[in-house]
């Protein structure tokens, strides 16, 4: 063991009331307050990090490390997955983390072997994948997985990382490594996710060099580089315009607009937890304020018959338990298959033909261009497509802001709903105000604290560009 330290264990039977825990923590929204100076809703964790104490939370590159195995049941009761290593230990976390661990401590290693029955094979492939948990006050936690089959084991382990940023690219990068150190031995990991704990993790835009020692290659230095636009750093869009095709991924993108109940089916983990980051991402400057679970365990299945909007991820291998399951309303993407298996019915109507049809156009566009040296990037072009439809969309917003009685800044929906010209698209938009993204996008700017400034500055040009004509 790493640092000498004995292997943490979870029991492997558990209890209906440990599941029926586990279900409302799974399911559990974004608790919303009130801002003082709105009657709108906002996210509390907006407000939150203003000591030193929560920046430095923040800054934290993660909160803890686990390796998950597997363990075989007795009298050939298949596998059970089982944390054999954790660091730090339990008892050396900080104070806040020690009251949320116990809870996502157990969820963990259901998310780090989803698998319904798990098959040992000596050809199993490294696959990095992520995970999101949800805690009882709304705050959100990302666990990034890289499963691998260890020199001479027929049964793989998965070292998971728990940080609370959104930062996909930056831990794949130091999963690969972790991989590369556990190939010699298991030891080899330990000083290097040690130098990561003792580090701040950098800024968007800015780089943290970390260096390591290992005896057979000597001093080893690892560049972990964000990108300046960090609400990109989390996604890729090659694996979702693989699976799915631009009419395909719009209809989807609807669906997560009007918050409605969206499965999405796999066979590989990796494509599973990267498409639904991918699709989530689209809603920029709108956020998911719902159950959202890139990668849920079979056992957990009676999720996808909440009555709420999700976003869930299930691994193909369980369609027939997830087919016994009264559900209503849902889109089931088969991302393996290029297909929806279940509709609602009306998904390629959702969007007004003037605004779906171009975001078609301009994601046929993004993947045709994609291989044209001196391009832009798949994810710059994806991104910029969706950032102009979000602005077509409520660009107009500051126009119809205005101070009542009190001083206070307060949206005139009914105005800035009739300003659309098309009697389709004001239909659309009052349907969509109704949502909880729409309500805590109005609600922030309306209390003058909108933190999506590339968004605003959008918004900018486009008025402005709006006035010159």
């Amino acid at each position: 063991m790493m640092d000498g330290e004995a292997p943490t264990e979870v029991p492997l039977k558990r209890s209906a009331s440990f599941r029926i825990r586990m279900r409302k923590m799974l399911t559990q929204n974004l608790r919303w307050s009130a801002a003082p100076s709105s009657n709108r809703a906002v996210p509390k964790e907006d407000s939150m990090m203003t000591k030193p104490a929560e920046r430095r939370k923040e800054r934290e590159m993660f909160q803890y490390i686990v390796v998950v195995s597997l363990r075989e049941r007795e009298k050939g009761g298949g596998y059970a997955p089982e944390i054999i290593y954790q660091y730090p230990k339990t008892e050396h976390l900080q104070t806040w983390l020690q009251k949320e661990h116990e809870t996502l401590h157990r969820s963990i290693p259901l998310f780090c072997f989803p698998d319904e029955q798990y098959v040992p094979s000596k050809d199993e492939q490294s696959e990095t994948f992520s995970f999101v948990l949800t805690n009882v006050d709304g705050s959100r936690r990302f666990g990034y997985c890289r499963r691998l089959l260890p020199p001479g084991k027929n049964v793989p382990e998965v070292y998971c990382i728990i940080s609370r940023l959104g930062c996909f690219d930056l831990f794949a990068k130091v999963l690969e490594e972790v991989e590369r150190r556990r190939r010699i031995c298991f030891a080899m990991v330990y000083p290097f996710v040690q130098s990561l704990k003792d580090s701040a993790c950098p800024e968007p835009g800015h780089s943290l060099c970390v260096k390591s020692f290992i005896p057979s290659l000597g001093t080893q230095e690892i560049v972990l580089a964000r990108p300046v636009d960090s609400r990109m750093e989390h996604v890729e869009f090659e694996g979702l315009l693989t699976c799915l095709n631009p009419e395909m991924v719009v209809q989807v993108f609807a669906s997560l607009l009007l918050e409605r109940r969206i499965i999405l089916l796999s066979s590989k983990l990796s494509q599973l937890s990267r498409c639904i980051h991918a699709l989530v991402v689209l809603l920029y400057p709108f956020s998911w304020q719902h159950t959202y679970i890139p990668v849920l365990p079979p056992s957990l299945i009676d999720a996808v018959c909440n009555p709420t909007p999700f976003i869930l991820g299930l691994q193909r291998a369980t369609l027939p338990l997830l087919e016994d399951q009264p559900m209503e309303e849902v889109l089931l993407v088969d991302l393996d298959r290029r297909t929806f298996l279940r509709k609602v019915g009306d998904e390629a109507r959702i969007l007004p033909p003037k605004l779906a049809a171009p975001l078609v156009e301009d994601l046929i566009t993004c993947t045709s261009r994609a291989s044209v040296p001196g391009s832009l990037s798949l994810k710059e072009t994806v991104s910029n497509a969706f950032l102009h439809f979000h602005v077509r969309l409520v660009g107009t917003y500051p126009r119809h802001v205005h101070l009542d009685k009190h001083g206070r800044r307060i949206l005139n929906q009914y105005a800035f709903r009739k300003a659309f010209p098309s009697r389709i698209t004001r239909h659309f938009m009052k349907v969509f105000m109704q949502t909880q993204a729409f309500q805590g996008f109005i609600g922030e700017r309306e209390t003058g604290t909108p933190t999506q400034e590339i968004f605003e500055q959008r918004v900018r040009d486009f008025l402005s560009s709006e006035t010159g004509s």
